[in-house]
């Protein structure tokens, strides 16, 4: 045998023994797949507080609109638009200078009526110890004394025209009645009102309490009132939980509000019930017209939640993947309520507790999947809900 054959016998050999091993290598992947290790828990009863949200306009508790009760031309203007006032405060200064005329001749018809009441008593005191000494007849005293009671009158009408002219002087500068904020002003310097024009110098809203108001589904408000005690709504109302309300820049308001009214009306059109919910605002800090959110919690107790990620979803329908004994998965229906607890779904079908979830990965995985379990503790998986 030369070399070369010596060779050739040696590659082939080489290359039938590279093909043995490939085959040996096909031959142990082909054999029974390997478990696949999935993290699961065991169902255990829950509480949580669950919040459902609604959009709210904000309205404060009173929106007077500001009117003049005299005529006359503004002559000035104490405020700005926006700006936050007290009871009693100073708003417009209207020129009415037929009011202060009124006021001047009012007083000096006092000093007049004071003049003939002081004139009157003279005549009485002169003409009475006359008579009293039978010198004139007792009919000029009964005079005297119906001028001096027709001078007492006089002045007291005199009095009544004063206080009346001070009053409307009075109404020349318009005040705020209540602590709040002023709204638009549509007037400026030199502007004509009177108690007939049709727009009112502004708005003035108290901020003290502001009212927030929404509209609830009447489904969704026949489960509060069924789940809240009480034998009346008006019972039922006063023991709903406080509510919060979240502004527009995402922020929530310290101050916690109570729901005080519920419309006895349901709107036809929509199937919703309008409620009002009123906030204390001691710092001003919400202005009427603001559009904010309000949040109502919903206190679970002993339910059955599971991550969101242990469940998926085909045809519409939501399934989680139960784990029996024999280390064998099913795929399940369950039915959850639909708001939720922070990344937890409330299960209102299909689960109980001492069932045992898989907590990820549920959608590749086929009923009658053999899996290796990695139990969890439901302390650390229910962490974030405490």
């Amino acid at each position: 045998m030369n070399k070369q054959s010596f060779l050739s016998i040696l590659a082939a050999s080489v290359i039938i023994a590279s093909c043995g091993n490939k085959n040996d290598k096909s031959a142990q992947a082909g054999g029974a797949p390997q478990v696949k290790e999935y993290k699961t828990v065991t169902l255990q009863p829950q509480s949580a507080t669950l919040y459902t949200d609604y959009p709210a306009s904000i309205q404060g508790q009173e929106n007077i609109e500001i009117r003049p009760r005299v005529e006359g031309y503004i002559d000035k203007i104490f405020v700005d638009e926006g700006a936050v006032v007290k009871a009693g405060q100073p708003l417009f200064k209207i020129s009415a200078p037929e009011y202060e005329q009124q006021v001047r001749t009012a007083a000096a018809s006092i000093k007049s009526a004071q003049a003939d009441l002081s004139a009157a008593k003279l005549a009485v005191n002169k003409v009475k110890p006359l008579v009293e000494k039978g010198i004139i007849s007792k009919y000029d005293l009964e005079s005297a004394q119906y001028t001096y009671e027709s001078a007492v009158a006089t002045l007291a009408q005199a009095n009544a025209a004063l206080v009346n002219a001070k009053v409307n002087l009075g109404y020349t500068t318009v005040i705020s009645p209540v602590n709040g904020v002023v709204g638009s002003i549509p007037f400026r310097l030199g502007s004509l009102v009177s108690s007939n024009t049709a727009d009112p110098l502004t708005t003035v809203s108290s901020i003290g309490n502001v009212y927030a108001y929404f509209a609830m589904n009447e489904k969704v408000l026949l489960e509060f009132t069924k789940n809240t005690p009480g034998t009346t709504l008006a019972e039922k109302i006063k023991k709903l939980p406080e509510v919060l309300l979240v502004l527009s820049d995402g922020s929530t308001y310290p101050e916690k509000g109570r729901i005080e009214t519920v419309n006895g009306l349901i709107n036809t059109e929509t199937g919703s019930v309008n409620i009002r919910a009123r906030f204390a605002n001691p710092k001003g800090i919400i202005r009427s017209g603001s559009s904010t959110t309000i949040r109502i919690p919903n206190e679970v107790k002993d339910g059955i939640l599971i991550p969101q990620s242990a469940t998926f979803e085909l045809q519409d329908k939501m399934f989680a993947v139960t784990v029996g004994k024999d280390g064998k998965t099913k795929n399940v229906n369950i039915t959850v309520m639909d708001n939720t607890a922070k990344t937890y779904y409330v299960v209102k079908s299909g689960l109980k507790a001492g069932d045992q979830i898989v907590l990820e990965g549920v959608a590749s995985l086929k009923d009658g999947s053999e899996i290796k379990i990695d139990n969890q503790n439901p302390e650390t998986v229910y962490a974030d809900l405490k």
